[in-house]
């Protein structure tokens, strides 16, 4: 397996849900992203572009997550893992979308939707 890069815990205000408050208040979101390709150029090299710019990727994550409301966790999930996967440099992609504040009446911590994508799916 290559090797990794992992952006965990990217906290971005976005209006996804079903119900029409949720669109209408939004909430935030959390989003963890790992990314697979090779890192042995980068490291030789010690070169930003023989690697996946960190900064870039939370920036693209962020776009989509504050960007037009989806309905489902899912959605925006897949819609970060098919734009990260854009880069052909990547083996796979991992994006996992956290809503704390989903609107469950009981207690509970996270809910939360992983989609793993790789370049065999395209």
């Amino acid at each position: 397996m290559p090797d990794r890069i992992t952006l965990t815990g990217l906290r971005v205000f976005g209006r996804h849900g079903v119900f029409e408050h949720e669109k209408r208040d939004g909430q935030d979101f959390l989003v963890d992203i790992t990314v697979w390709l090779d890192l042995r150029a980068a490291a030789t090299s010690d070169d930003l572009a023989e690697t996946l710019h960190y900064g870039e990727l939370a920036e693209l994550a962020a776009g989509v997550v504050g960007g037009p409301p989806y309905d489902l966790i899912e959605s925006v999930a897949g819609r970060i893992a098919d734009e990260v996967l854009a880069d052909e440099r990547l083996f796979a992609v991992e994006v996992t979308v956290h809503k704390p504040a989903a609107p469950i009446p009981l207690s509970f911590a996270d809910v939360a939707v992983t989609v793993h994508r790789s370049r065999e799916d395209v």
